[in-house]
């Protein structure tokens, strides 16, 4: 089987005001040197090795549901697993 790593983030050009609070937060607690936070995702899916292409699979499953495509970019990793 495989385990699918996506990381899930905002363009560079959408605003961010979870990551811009988280930031001020860290601020008022003495993390003067924090300069910026971006907020995201990351999910883990475990797919049955009968697929015979996982790359088309995941980036299916990323572009049709896990992510807004307009908003959001993401990345995935690929780890092949040996069921116990």
């Amino acid at each position: 089987m495989y385990k699918v790593k996506v990381f899930v983030t905002l363009r560079e050009s959408i605003l961010d005001p979870q990551g811009t609070a988280v930031k001020g937060s860290l601020h008022s607690l003495g993390f003067e040197a924090v300069e910026d936070v971006r907020i995201g995702k990351y999910l883990e899916v475990t797919i049955d090795k009968s697929v015979e292409n996982i790359d088309l699979a995941v980036k299916e499953m990323c572009e049709k549901l896990l992510t807004n495509v307009v908003m959001e970019d993401y990345r995935y990793e690929v780890e092949e697993v040996v069921a116990p």
